[in-house]
């Protein structure tokens, strides 16, 4: 069991009440401890600054924060429940206290609107500076317009358990770029894959000359292990490709003997068929960065912003151990 909590970032919206059931299946599947945490809104925080600077004892104490009277209510109702769950308030900003607060959690889970948000928006800009900057892995959860179009699978609505109602059947889709994705990168999605039951589906891409039998579009094939012992009639690069998997994976495999693992080697765009794939994985997990950028760079990688801002599903952002600096 680990010690480091679960965070779940919340504010009395829609999207944060399906990122806090996401977050209470994801302690109960850990076995650890379960932080709701809202960062106050700006006339709160002004609120509480007034009133220590007059020191004026007839105002209430503390602001009435309606937000923890509705994440009693969401739970209450709730069939299982982490041994620890907390709430805390916050002040600051958003994405510096989300920050600040995920420096000892085993993952953030937020929606990806708040309830400011334009219908619009594909990502928020909250969701997308705590992606961009916290010190844990980010789970964000996608808001409905763009879960609708989730393809569960014929098991994805069997209980699994302990996580009552979260959807554990479909896979764990790990974006790797076999030569650069850090090893926390995969680490966490063969962990999350162990405690799901469930399979890490690898997913790279290799680059392919503009010739015209090659940019016909065609579906990702899953290839097992045993399937590359022999040279086959598969595209060179594409082989060469699973082959780099097969190498960068062996330690993994070595760790995690319970946990199945699928590779594919795609054509072209990995953000495109990642995106796809969230149609149906439980969790699609890619690395923050690039690692040729700093360590304090602010941007992430061009993979992780494309799928973050399109995927169909839940979304891990990993960073590395170097951008906790």
């Amino acid at each position: 069991m680990s010690h480091a909590p679960v965070i779940a970032a919340v504010d009395g919206s829609e999207h944060s009440l399906k990122a806090l059931q996401w977050a209470r299946g994801a302690a109960l599947r850990h076995g650890t401890g379960l932080l709701i945490a809202h960062v106050l809104p700006d006339h709160a925080q002004l609120y509480a600054g007034r009133r220590a600077a007059l020191h004026d004892a007839s105002e209430p104490g503390d602001y009435p924060d309606p937000v923890h009277d509705w994440v009693r209510s969401m739970l209450g109702g709730s069939a299982a429940l982490p041994d620890g769950v907390r709430y805390e308030s916050l002040e600051g900003s958003v994405p510096e206290a989300l920050r600040v607060i995920g420096a000892g959690a085993m993952m953030l889970v937020m929606g990806s609107r708040g309830r400011g948000g334009f219908a619009s928006l594909l990502l928020g800009s909250s969701s997308r500076a705590v992606a961009s900057t916290a010190p844990c892995p980010v789970v964000v959860v996608p808001h409905a317009d763009r879960a609708a179009g989730r393809d569960t699978g014929r098991d994805a609505g069997r209980d699994t358990g302990a996580a009552g109602s979260e959807v554990s059947a479909g896979r764990v889709v790990l974006g790797l770029h076999a030569a650069e994705t850090p090893d926390d990168v995969l680490s966490f999605a063969f962990e999350e894959a162990a405690v799901r039951g469930t399979t890490v589906q690898v997913v790279s891409a290799y680059a392919v000359p503009p010739a015209p039998a090659l940019v016909i579009d065609r579906p990702f094939e899953v290839v097992p292990p045993e399937g590359l012992a022999d040279e086959g009639d598969g595209v060179p690069a594409e082989r060469e490709m699973l082959r780099s998997q097969t190498r960068r994976l062996e330690p993994l495999r070595t760790r995690y003997p319970d946990v199945p693992v699928e590779q594919a080697a795609v054509p072209g765009d990995p953000a495109g068929r990642l995106v796809d794939a969230s149609r149906s994985a439980a969790l699609v997990v890619v690395g923050r960065h690039h690692p040729r950028r700093t360590a304090m760079s602010l941007q992430i990688g061009s993979v992780a912003h494309a799928v973050l801002h399109h995927a169909h599903g839940p979304v891990a952002i990993v960073p590395t151990l170097k951008d906790d600096v």
